[in-house]
């Protein structure tokens, strides 16, 4: 608010310099109270897994591969466009209308965020995909997402977007397992 305060002094010893100058100081007082107008975030997470009888590893290899979603995510196009598979690399899905980063990676896991887009609300979308060892001939495979639900315009709403994406990725588990086990 200080800051506001102070930058608005400035704008009114400037307004003195005509009409343009007023409008520039509104348009700059009005794009910095912005922040403060927008909802509090609100944060959920979906948790999801499927047990898996294979080996983790062996689990991996068939589903784990960046672009592995295009298998197992209702035959979604997948395109890496920069990168090398490591961090930092982004795929691009649905013919170029979703980017995704990879920002975290271990041996049998990887975490990826959605980019802010131009004039749309960002909901800091991450999910993470990993898969677990549970004994040496069994494993699990867990998928989690993470965004910021404010946008919606109740609880209702919220509820139904959320249940949505579980519906989505809990199928997208019933395929890795048909894949990973051979069915």
């Amino acid at each position: 608010a200080g800051q506001i305060v102070g930058r608005k002094a400035r704008c009114q010893a400037r307004e003195e310099g005509g009409a343009v100058n007023k409008l520039v100081c509104s348009l700059a007082l009005a794009l910095l109270a912005m922040p403060a107008l927008a909802a509090e975030p609100e944060y959920a997470t979906l948790r999801m897994e499927i047990d898996i009888a294979r080996p983790a590893p062996e689990v991996w290899a068939k589903v784990g591969k960046y672009c592995d979603i295009s298998v197992w995510f209702n035959n979604l196009d997948c395109k890496i466009t920069s990168g090398d598979g490591g961090i930092g690399t982004v795929r691009v899905l649905a013919g170029g209308r979703v980017a995704e980063i990879l920002v975290a990676q271990t041996e049998l896991s990887y975490g990826y965020t959605q980019p802010a887009r131009m004039g749309e609300f960002y909901n800091l979308y991450h999910g993470f995909m990993e898969a677990r060892p549970v004994t040496a001939q069994s494993s699990k495979v867990i998928y989690t997402l993470m965004l910021d639900v404010s946008d919606k315009t109740d609880q209702a709403a919220k509820d139904a977007d959320l249940a949505r994406r579980r519906t989505m990725f809990e199928g997208a588990l019933k395929k890795m397992k048909e894949i990973s086990e051979g069915k």
